[in-house]
């Protein structure tokens, strides 16, 4: 089996991490969040992955390499000489989508979820028709375009942009599956999948919804990372509890890679994720964070709703909170305050930031 995953551009609602890194190589939860995606698909019997993108990253391309090899599958980079929207890409890969009868599976690159792909292709192979997206239920409808359809069997009836009354409560989460015979329906020019090819194969009555159950967030840009990760981490405590750390300082959902070195005295949680080579001196307290890999966080400081970027450096007493993001190998001197900073790589900070801007 097959499947494309709409990768895209620059990352940019992710930056300053995307600038040293293409969006899907970046750590969420200890491992690349394509590599979330791409595990899934393995074990739900995909054999060959596409990967959608505009630019191309020698990064990426070696790293798929890598896990080719370990994951015993095909990863191909199908290259968008001009941004082609959501549905352009499929019209792009045709030739490799098309290659046997098999459905195959679509789905964005920034989204987190105990993804359901069996289930789904259970689902899509019941029904009978052309494709099938995955659909998950919001509080706030009016946000979103929403996913009108019959509660038995899925078969969807229409789409409404940001409703203002009540029509649905779910919205597409970004993940599909699909017979071959629907890539006849685009053409090779930027195209929007959900504005210019949904509404007519519902229309057709080839298009049904599949409820997810569980968590779900697109975690393309830091506030919603690290919504995510809390979310992630929970399902973690609730199916593999033994991968979260506990004792003495930990609270909550923790996860720390086996080689990161946590010192005397700290508190550490609910919902952090502490990557490999990390060091977290002693008296530290971390809450609601991820600390990426070779990152130090000095004694005595507080953080709070922030991203520690790679090879970072957080110096002793220093306060930081409300979705401050350091990107790769930013020094934070001592005994300062950072709100809502946005530092960009290889930057030194040495005066406080008390109001949340970008730091160039």
């Amino acid at each position: 089996m097959k499947a494309l995953i709409l990768v895209g551009g620059y990352g940019t609602r992710l930056r300053p991490l995307t600038l040293s890194v293409p969006k899907p190589l970046v750590e969420f939860c200890n491992k690349a969040i394509l590599l979330h995606q791409v595990e899934a698909l393995v074990k739900a019997g995909v054999d060959h992955v596409i990967l959608a993108v505009s630019y191309m990253s020698e990064l990426l391309e070696r790293e798929m390499r890598v896990q080719e090899q370990r994951l015993g599958i095909r990863i191909s980079l199908s290259h968008e000489r001009e941004p082609l929207g959501t549905a352009g890409p499929l019209a792009l890969a045709r030739e490799l989508l098309n290659i046997d009868e098999e459905p195959f599976f679509v789905l964005n690159s920034d989204v987190i979820c105990d993804f359901p792909f069996r289930d789904l292709l259970e689902f899509h192979r019941n029904h009978g028709k052309e494709g099938t997206i995955v659909v998950t239920r919001v509080e706030e409808p009016s946000k979103y375009g929403v996913v009108v359809f019959e509660p038995d069997g899925g078969k969807i009836h229409r789409f409404v942009e940001k409703p203002q009354v009540f029509v649905s409560n779910k919205i597409n989460a970004g993940m599909y599956v699909f017979n071959t015979s629907m890539l006849s329906r685009i053409q090779l020019r930027p195209t929007s999948i959900e504005k210019e090819i949904f509404p007519v194969m519902a229309k057709d009555g080839q298009l049904h919804a599949m409820e997810l159950q569980g968590f779900w967030m697109d975690i393309g840009q830091p506030k919603d990372f690290l919504t995510g990760m809390c979310m992630y981490l929970q399902s973690v405590r609730q199916h593999a509890p033994e991968k979260l750390r506990t004792g003495p300082g930990f609270i909550g959902n923790v996860l720390v890679d086996p080689t990161a070195q946590v010192g005397e005295n700290c508190t550490i949680g609910p919902n952090v994720s502490i990557g490999a080579g990390v060091i977290v001196e002693d008296g530290v307290r971390i809450k609601r964070c991820t600390v990426l890999k070779g990152a130090r966080v000095r004694s005595h400081s507080w953080l709070e709703s922030c991203i520690v970027g790679w090879s970072s450096s957080v110096g002793q007493w220093v306060r930081m909170e409300n979705v401050t993001v350091l990107g790769e190998d930013v020094i934070v001197n001592d005994e300062l305050y950072l709100n809502g900073a946005n530092v960009l790589p290889h930057k030194s900070i040495n005066e406080s930031v008390p109001e949340p801007r970008i730091i160039m």
